[in-house]
Parts: structure tokens; sequence; C-alpha cells
């Protein structure tokens, strides 16, 4: 496990330095180039998710140089950003693998140590960053309720066009029932009459009366 030591150089602000981490270099500073110049909560959260193994060594870097911050020189962790953070070639070791034809090839376990310094942001940029924060607070509350208000309209139009389309349906079928009424009615009407007609009008015999003389009848 790397150590963690303190220095105190050139450089202001608070560090530490994990040295003789078991990664190179270059897979170290590709990570750090993601938390350079973000504030400590932020570089923080982006370690955590960070997919590299060296990425839980550079945490424990900089949680140390927060610590550092805040008990030797009594500074608010939220208050801090990384200044500058880098990762110096350690030395390397040699191991041997070996190859065909009785060969050896050579294995190079790389090393490094990291530095993470965090200083504390002015007093304007402080401010400016409640502000943009505050801003942004309001502004969520603002759409929130502009995004409610905008809901209930659409959800009250919305009932009422489903109430007028009831109103005009059942008026519609009122009207339908109506005049089915009034055409059954008026059906009924017309056979009642019709078969009053033929009940007045009398029965005519389709048989003519048989004929009494023989003559009529051969004929």
């Amino acid at each position: 496990m790397a150590a963690i030591t303190v220095e105190n150089e050139a450089r202001p602000g608070s560090r530490a330095v994990a040295k003789y981490v078991r990664s190179s270099a270059y897979k170290a500073r590709e990570v750090l180039d993601l938390v350079r110049g973000k504030p400590y909560n932020e570089a923080r959260d982006i370690l955590t998710f960070s997919e590299r193994s060296v990425s839980d060594t550079i945490a424990k870097c900089l949680d140390s140089a927060a610590a550092n911050a805040e008990h030797n020189n009594e500074l608010n962790g939220d208050e801090l950003f990384v200044a500058a953070c880098y990762a110096d070639e350690g030395p390397t070791l040699k191991r041997w693998r070996p190859r065909a034809r009785g060969r050896a090839t050579r294995i190079r376990k790389r090393t490094c140590h990291i530095t993470m310094i965090l200083a504390r942001y002015t007093e304007e940029e402080i401010e400016a960053r409640d502000n943009r924060m505050a801003l942004k607070s309001s502004g969520r509350r603002a759409s929130a309720s502009e995004a409610r208000r905008r809901r209930v309209e659409a959800s009250r139009q919305r009932d009422a066009e489903a109430s007028q389309e009831d109103t005009e349906t059942t008026q519609g079928s009122e009207e339908i029932t109506e005049k089915s009424e009034e055409t059954s009615d008026a059906e009924v009407t017309q056979g009642s009459e019709e078969e009053t007609t033929h009940a007045e009008q009398p029965e005519s015999n389709d048989l003519e009366p048989e004929p009494n003389d023989p003559k009529e009848r051969e004929s």
C-alpha cells in the first residue's frame, strides 16, 4: 500500500504525496487530468465512480490533503479546490519472463509518486459560486412551479373538453331517441289507421255463386 506523506514546498496550498504507487505515471496522469481544477467534493465524486484502479490511491491522497487543510490551516472542505496535481516517475522494478529458445524478456513494473495540492477559493469566487447556486436553486423552484401550473392548466382543459364531449354525446343520443320515438309513434298511428280502413271496407266474395240451372253448370 502506498505511503501518504506531507511535504512543504514553495507552491502554496495544503498538499499530500503518495509515494511508490504501483502504477505507471501515464495511467495516473489520465485520472489526474479529470480532477485538476475541480472543487474538492466534485473531484471526490469523480474518483469514486472512476473505473481505473489507481483512482482509489488518488482518492486517499486527495482526502489526506483535505484533512491537512482542515487540521493544519483550519480551512473548510467546501471551500477547497484542486489547485495542482501531478504524477512523477518512480523507480522501476525489473523482472524477467522466460521465452522461446532459452531467452528471457524483461518485465518493467513501474511506480510513480502522486502529489495533490488543495487551495482555498478567494472571497470573490466563493461569493460568485454561492450566487450561482442560489440562482440555480431559485430557477429550479421557479421552473418546478411553472411546470406544475402548466400541468394543472392542461388537466383542467382536458377535463373541460371531456365534459363538453360527454354533453354533446348525451344531447345527440337524446335527439336520436326522440326521433326514433316519433318515428315509431307515426308508424304505429299509420298502422292503426290502415287497420281501421280495412275494417270499414266490406268484404268481397271472390267465389261466384253456383248456378241453379244444370245447363249453366255444363257450360
